[in-house]
């Protein structure tokens, strides 16, 4: 069975720091591109980053998750991390990361959340003092 746990999300203060991890189960990360979405209330859900299958794992961000955020993977602990700084009120949002085999889209990297065919149930973030 094919799946992505997100854990680490919370409430923080503005300025905070959270480090959200996905666990991913029953395939391959290193066969996968990754990404990292949120949807606020009220809102579309939107990009924040995506992580590529390469050996480094570059990383493209979308407009949302430059500047603070940083995408990380560990193929060898099957998992991938969003690094989040100097939070804002704004981010507060459901954080959800997401696959897609590189094989069924033959791209490094994508921050359409149409390209994802697997998601994580999201993990709550909330800014606020």
């Amino acid at each position: 069975q094919l799946q992505l746990v997100e854990s680490g999300g919370g409430l923080v203060q503005p300025g905070g720091s959270l480090r959200l991890s996905c666990v991913v189960s029953g395939f391959s990360l290193d066969s996968y591109v990754m990404g990292w979405f949120r949807q606020a209330p009220g809102k579309e859900r939107e990009g924040v980053l995506c992580i590529s299958n390469d050996s480094g794992g570059s990383t493209t961000y979308a407009p949302s998750g430059k500047g603070r955020f940083t995408g990380s993977r560990d193929n060898a602990q099957n998992t991938v991390y969003l690094q989040m700084n100097n939070l804002k009120p704004e981010d507060t949002a459901v954080y959800y990361c997401a696959a897609v085999e590189w094989i069924t889209v033959q791209v490094p990297c994508i921050v359409s959340s149409l390209g994802y065919d697997l998601w994580g149930q999201g993990t709550q973030v909330t800014v606020s003092s």
